[in-house]
Parts: C-alpha cells; sequence; structure tokens
C-alpha cells in the first residue's frame, strides 16, 4: 500500500512536469504565429555574471564595447548571422520564455562578436550573450538562477538599432597609409549592418569600392590616396545608402575617429 501511495505521488508529479512543459512550448509556439517576425533561437552567456561579455570580440569594436551605448548589450552570434562580418553592427531583441523565471520584456543586443563552435554549430541559430544581457531576461531578483540554466531556448527578431545623440563615425585603423586605408564604421543607426563600402577623393568625382577585411572592418589599396575623404554606405540587410561627405580630413591619422555630421534613420 504505501509503494502504491508512493507511485501516485511520482506519477502525479511527472504528470505534472509534463503539463507544465506543454505550457511552456505552446507559449512559444504561440508567440511564433501570432508574429511572424519572431523566431526560435538559442541562448547562453559568457564572461562574468554581471559584465560586458566581450573585451573586443571578432567585428573589431576593441573598446567600445566596454562604454556606452553599446556597455552590456553586446552578443556573439552563430556564423547564420554573423554572415563573415558583415553581420557586425546588426541588433536584435532577444526574449526568454519560460514566464516562471523570464519576464515578458526582451533584451536589445548588438552584435559585436563571432561564436563559431559549441553551442553555435551545426548551422543553429545561437546568441552568446553578455551575463548583463543574459540576467536582464530575468524577472526581478532571479537574474542568477537564469544564469544557471545555462542554455536556454529564446525567440529573437531584427530591430532597429538607435544610437541617440551619436552620428556615424569612421574609425581609422592603424597602420593605415597613403596607399593601404582601413576604416572601422562605428554608431550606424538603422539596419546597423555594412553590406558595401565607397569612398572618394576630394579631387575625384569617382567612388572607389573599399574591400571587406574582417569584421566591421573595410580597405582600400591605392596611392597615394589624399584627403579629404567622402565615404558611401550601403547597407547589407535593406541597401539603404548614406553619403558622408568629406567626413575624413586632409590630415588624417591612424588610429584617430572622425564623427559625421549624419546618421541613417531609424524605419
Amino acid at each position: 500500500m504505501q509503494c502504491r501511495r508512493e507511485f501516485s505521488q511520482v506519477l502525479c508529479f511527472c504528470l505534472l512536469l509534463a503539463f507544465k512543459c506543454l505550457v511552456v512550448a505552446s507559449s512559444q509556439l504561440k508567440h511564433l504565429v501570432t508574429d511572424p517576425h519572431w523566431k526560435p533561437a538559442t541562448a547562453t552567456w559568457y564572461g562574468s555574471p554581471d559584465g560586458d561579455g566581450s573585451d573586443g570580440g571578432a567585428c573589431g569594436y576593441g573598446s567600445l564595447v566596454d562604454v556606452k551605448p553599446l556597455r552590456a548589450r553586446v552578443g556573439a552570434v552563430s556564423p547564420i548571422l554573423f554572415k563573415n562580418g558583415e553581420g557586425c553592427g546588426a541588433c536584435y531583441k532577444v526574449r526568454c520564455l519560460d514566464n516562471s523565471i523570464c519576464s515578458r520584456r526582451a533584451v536589445t543586443i548588438i552584435v559585436t562578436d563571432e561564436c563559431p563552435g559549441g553551442y553555435c554549430s551545426n548551422g543553429r541559430t545561437h546568441f552568446d550573450l553578455s551575463g548583463a544581457a543574459f540576467g536582464r531576461m530575468a524577472i526581478a531578483g532571479e537574474n542568477g538562477q537564469l544564469r544557471d540554466r545555462g542554455e536556454i531556448p529564446v525567440i529573437y527578431r531584427r530591430t532597429p538599432c538607435k544610437y541617440p545623440g551619436r552620428n556615424i563615425a569612421f574609425h581609422v585603423n592603424e597602420g593605415s597609409t597613403d596607399y593601404w586605408l582601413s576604416l572601422l564604421v562605428e554608431f550606424e543607426d538603422g539596419d546597423g549592418d555594412v553590406g558595401s563600402m565607397h569612398i572618394r577623393e576630394a579631387s575625384s568625382g569617382e567612388w572607389s569600392q573599399m574591400n571587406h577585411l574582417w569584421g566591421a572592418n573595410w580597405c582600400i589599396i591605392g596611392g597615394p590616396l589624399k584627403g579629404p575623404f567622402s565615404v558611401k554606405l550601403t547597407t547589407l540587410s535593406t541597401g539603404r545608402t548614406l553619403s558622408a561627405r568629406e567626413v575624413i580630413p586632409i590630415n588624417w591619422s591612424p588610429k584617430a575617429t572622425y564623427t559625421s555630421r549624419l546618421n541613417f534613420l531609424s524605419p
């Protein structure tokens, strides 16, 4: 009789657990059906529990990941979203689906790094978030418990990047010369990603195409290259174009950052 009672209790617990799993799965399916912009993925976190995650990353943003507006909103993504670096700068909303520990609030992250192996292999769509960004998906007081779960199912969607009060900037990479000029794009509103870049010398009426190096870095080989330079961006996602006239001065120098007077308008 005692064994039968214990068996019944175990059976009831298993049924309750199965029912909870069905409810969570049903909730996830409901979100995916009602809003086709949300897609399923998985997420983990890296770095210190409340930290900014990457200390630079495969996109080449360097110390920008440690300060606002990027700070704590960074994420490494699997190759399917990284796109050999052309996905750098794109912004996503990521939301956990387990209502027992997660809030209904989605966290917004900026792609700053690649997650090439482990959780991110085999063609999976995966986000490896900073500890702070991962914890922000939890309900109040449960961020530590959420991080303890390790990998979790999430839904995600693209969202316009927004850098209030900032315009697009161009960082001249170390090693640039009059014959090899390399640029990193910073604070691009809207799509956030770059599909192509062109540069034009003040003495020329023609745009010259830049080559994609790695991450968010582009370069041009020629020479001697003489400033000031205008730079034209075309986004990867929608093909929107922006031209920053003579944004890089005649007396430009490596490791300097030059800010334009404009930015894309967020849709």
